[in-house]
Order: C-alpha cells, then structure tokens, then sequence
C-alpha cells in the first residue's frame, strides 16, 4: 500500500501540480462520459477519469478477481460488497496500469483515447446506492457551542454526549451528489413573541460541515459489529453538506429531533476516497474521559488528519469567502465507535449505507463549522468581499466544501462538494 502511495511513482497521465487526485489516490466514482450516456464506474486521475468498465472489459483487471460487470454497474455497491482483499488487488491492479513505465495503457492508442476521459466533458452521479443515512452529533466544540447557545455554559453538554455518539436516522433519499441545486425548504417556524406558528420558507437556512463514511459488506440483523472489527466495514469517504433549517428544526425538535429541518437535502462530494488511501494521514484521536463503556473502547484510536474548507459565494460579493477552516480530527467519536455503537442492538447495516459524523467544528471561531455558529446565532453576521453580509443564506449563494491531506510529500484530495440555493417553492405554487 506505500508503495503504491510513493510520491516519486509517476502516471503517464498528466496531473497538474497541487492536484487532489495524484496517481496515489485513485478515487472511485461513477459517471457519464458524456450526457445521455449509461453511468458507470471510474477513478479519477489529474484531470482524467479512468472508465473501469472499458479497462475491465479488455480484461486489464481480471487479476483482482472481480465478478463480470463489476465496474459497468450505474453505482458502485457491487463493488464495494466484495471482500477487502479483491478491492485492494483492483486498486494496486488500476495503479500499475497508470504507472509512467507501464505500456499496457500508455501505448494503447485507442483503448487509452476511449478510456481515459477530460473531467470537464463528463457527468458526475451519485456514487452509490444509498439504502440508509445515518447523521452522528460527534464535534465536542459543536455539540458545546450549540449547548451554550440554547441552554448555557453550566448544561452546554447533555448527560449522554460524553457517553455514547449521538446521532439519528436521516433521509437517504434527498442525499445528493455535488453540484446539485438546493432548493430553500418551506416548514412550520414560530417568531419569538409570536402565540402560533406560521408556515413559508425558511429564513435561517444553514450549512453544516461533515464527513461521511460509506458501508462495505453486511453484519447480519442482530450481529453486532465489535469496535476493532469495524475498519473493515469502511469502504472510503466523502466530503458532505448537511444542509439545515435551523428556525424549522428549533420548533419541531422536541421531543423527538431534526425532521423537516434536515430531510431536505443533504449533499456530498463525488470521489469516494478509499481508507487504504487516507492510511498514511492516520493520527491519534483526542483523549476521552471519561472513558467510553467497553463496546466503544478502542485498542487503538484512529482517525485522519483532513484539511477542511468552506467558501460562500454570494451573488452581489466580489467574489467569494472562505468562512471555514477545520479538520476531521477534531471529532471526539471515530468512524469506528459510531459504526460499532450503531450495530450494538443488532441493527443491520448494508452497503452503501452513509453514515455522516455531524458538524466539524473546531477550537475558535475561524474553525467553525456551521452558520449559526460562526455568526453566532445572526449576532456576528460574515462581511462579503466588496461589501454586505450575511447571518444565513440568501438565495443564489453558493457553498463549496473541500478537503486536504497533506503529509511528507504526499497529498490528496477529495475534490469538493458544492451547491447553491434556489428560492422556495410553496405547496400549491
């Protein structure tokens, strides 16, 4: 696996300098090479994606022991449902034929022409099929903020949070792939010194940064996945938006949390970043105490050091503003104790399912990850280059995500998730 990440290792395609896609990445996704065509499977390389099914077909990756059609299916689920061992061969498979010194590819002219696709000429989908969605509450710093907002400094952490990683069931269906418009949710809201609700468009529409893991493979209903198995039913990540409407969500959240105010759409980025990719950017997760019951003690607490950024770009700004600069290694639950205390009453887990690590905020305000933070519930509005502001967004702006792994000369990327919102749209218009 380093060595396939070696950044002395070149691809005879070319891959610009201060690309998130290097020869040692090799996301997977699924897309079109042009509109109207069938999606299928490829990973990204420079600005190039790699059409797997055409290098399965020519038989480059019969090695990996991969069912027939694996890589011509409209998502990757097929895939990712296969052991660890065969997905690892495809990938050292898939980076030997984009080695500079290897002539499989490289002096196929018309396999590598057809093969080997400009990113600006194809259509980008949702990469898997998502059955569940799963959102956990998992950024001490958020979960503490948003406490001391709504119910002060001395109760700013509920009971449990220092327990167990909180979380709830979210809507797979409105999970949506990069560049998909957000159109602005209607819902009940009630002004503060009003005695009724009303109904109309949200008004304190939000962001939320997050990561997101995909599931690979299946524990069976009522087989509970233990803390330090549970690396092995993690396929990769994406970047994801979890768009919120924060004056819907403050009137219907009790007793039983988010509904309406997070149904709406959630939105992730394209390129799955596989765990074998992100290894060499492992790092020590922050200390807990006091320390989790045993089914969420870990032998080793593992997480990843991921550079994230957000930037808004409104319509009347010159240009746009970066609001948010954190890292995935803030969380205070990992990817393996929200994945082992989700399975702990047997709940079945399948793949493809998407399970998202809430708001990523980290120590100050410039790490925030959320509007409601960062402008403090509206108090602290964002000032827009060349003039105005903003407490939440306005329609037309535009939000994109994105994050970084850099380390002893080896850096990726997971690309970008963006999105802009669009007006309402009312029942009955």
């Amino acid at each position: 696996m380093h060595a396939i990440l070696d950044p002395a290792v070149k691809s005879f395609v070319p891959v610009p300098d201060g690309s998130h896609f290097p020869l040692y990445n090799l996301p997977y996704g699924i897309f079109s090479p042009a509109a109207g065509e069938s999606p299928r499977a490829g990973v990204r390389i420079g600005d190039h994606v790699l059409d797997l099914s055409l290098v399965e077909d020519a038989g480059l990756l019969d090695g990996a022991g991969l069912p027939r059609g694996t890589f011509s299916q409209p998502w990757l689920n097929r895939f990712m449902e296969l052991p660890a061992e065969n997905r690892r061969l495809a990938r050292i498979l898939i980076h030997g034929l984009l080695r500079q010194e290897e002539p499989t590819l490289r002096d196929n002219a018309g396999l590598r022409r057809r093969a080997l696709v400009p990113v600006d000429e194809v259509v980008m989908h949702l990469p898997v099929m998502i059955r569940d969605y799963t959102d956990f509450y998992s950024s001490r710093e958020h979960a503490t903020n948003v406490g001391i907002m709504f119910r002060g400094k001395e109760n700013a952490l509920m009971p449990n949070w220092l327990h167990l990683p909180v979380g709830y069931h979210g809507r797979a269906s409105s999970v949506v792939v990069s560049g998909t418009d957000i159109v602005r949710p209607c819902g009940q809201t009630i002004a503060p010194d009003a005695e009724a609700p009303s109904f109309g468009p949200s008004r304190l529409l939000d962001i939320e940064l997050e990561m997101g893991f995909l599931v690979a493979g299946e524990n069976a209903l009522g087989a509970p996945v233990p803390v330090d198995e549970a690396w092995d039913r993690i396929f990769g990540m994406v970047v994801v938006n979890d768009w919120s409407a924060r004056d819907i969500q403050k009137w219907e959240y009790q007793p039983l949390g988010p509904f309406n105010a997070k149904n709406f759409a959630t939105s992730i980025s394209p390129w799955i970043v596989t765990i074998d990719a992100l290894m060499p950017f492992a790092c020590a997760a922050p200390a807990q105490d006091p320390e989790p019951l045993p089914y969420l003690r870990e032998k080793e607490r593992r997480t990843f050091d991921i550079a994230l950024t957000v930037d808004l770009e409104a319509p009347e700004a010159d240009g746009p503003v970066t609001i948010c600069e954190s890292n995935f290694r803030y969380l205070y639950w990992t990817m393996a104790q929200q994945l082992a205390h989700h399975t702990c009453t047997g709940c079945n887990l399948g793949t493809g399912d998407l399970l998202a690590s809430g708001t990523i905020s980290g120590p100050d305000k410039g790490s925030f990850g959320s509007l409601l933070e960062i402008t403090w519930r509206g108090s602290e509005p964002i000032a827009l280059p060349g003039g105005g502001q903003r407490k939440f967004l306005a329609d037309g702006d535009r939000v994109t995500m994105s994050g970084v792994c850099a380390k002893d000369g080896l850096r990726l990327g997971f690309g970008e998730v963006t999105g802009r919102i669009l007006p309402a749209v009312e029942p009955g218009q």
